[in-house]
């Protein structure tokens, strides 16, 4: 029988105050990548211009404040998805997914702790990039003096994570989406970051399907040996899922199997 702690190594109140500490940096550095991407698709695709009629000058600014504070709107609104697919989040919920379906569980955990979960797993992982960004980016454009230009805090924030982002890109995907828009680099640094999102969310959605296969070989091994033995019993009307169920469940928890998936989806990002 596996020894039983009695409590968590250290106090868990440090580390929630350590995640709670970069929320402000996650926040602010999220809505730079997404001004940034705004910027970075309006650069490659020119706006035509449009004769509304507006001869005074103060008239155009006035045109071209609410324009922007459009584009801004907009921006925000497709921020969670920006969250989603730049960062941790869509290889971690998909493993806790499959990890759930080989249990046959049906809907426990229920999906607010999938989700929750997944969130939590995410900020612990991207802390360092954000941390990165608050201190070479946020910190430095904020400043009431001496303050960095904005285009230069946007491309300082977008540095760690096109860096992120590439270290668990493959490198076919990424070659991929390349050759679709006809473009080259000298480095992988040099990637258009409209190109590596796409290549990136690919690479991340084949390494949770492969890590998925692999949970799912031992409880596929489990139902095979109850389902041998129900039928040796000659026990051919009673559902194998009912005495697989608990047999999974027990595997799953003497093996310690949620620490255990935990720290291999954070060895994953080391």
């Amino acid at each position: 029988m596996p020894k039983r702690h009695s409590g968590p190594s250290r106090p868990l109140a440090p580390i929630f105050e350590q995640l709670l500490s970069f929320r402000k940096p996650i926040l602010v550095g999220l809505l730079l990548l997404c001004v940034g991407l705004a910027f970075a698709q309006q650069a490659q695709t020119p706006v035509p211009s449009i004769n509304l009629g507006i001869g005074s000058g103060s008239d155009k600014d006035q045109l071209s404040t609410s324009l922007r504070i459009l584009a801004m709107l907009t921006i925000l609104s497709i921020a969670p998805a920006i969250l989603i697919l730049t960062t941790a989040f869509t290889r971690i919920v998909i493993i806790l997914s499959f990890t759930r379906t080989a249990l046959g569980t049906q809907n426990i955990p229920p999906n607010q702790v999938i989700i929750g979960l997944s969130l939590f797993l995410t900020f612990f992982v991207m802390a360092p990039t954000y941390n990165e960004i608050n201190q070479n980016a946020i910190i430095p454009y904020m400043q009431e003096s001496n303050g960095i230009p904005f285009e230069e805090a946007m491309s300082r924030a977008q540095k760690p994570i096109k860096e992120f982002m590439l270290k668990n890109t493959y490198e076919s995907d990424l070659k991929m989406f390349m050759d679709f828009r006809n473009q080259t680099a000298a480095t992988r640094a040099d990637v258009d970051i409209m190109t590596l999102i796409p290549a990136f969310v690919i690479s991340e959605l084949k390494t949770a399907f492969i890590i998925g296969f692999y949970i799912f070989v031992p409880f596929i091994i489990i139902d095979l040996i109850v389902a041998s033995v129900l039928m040796g019993m000659g026990m051919m009307m009673m559902p194998p899922v009912v005495v697989s169920l608990p047999a999974k469940i027990l595997v799953f928890v003497l093996a310690d199997g949620w620490s255990v998936l935990v720290r291999a989806i954070l060895a994953g990002y080391a």
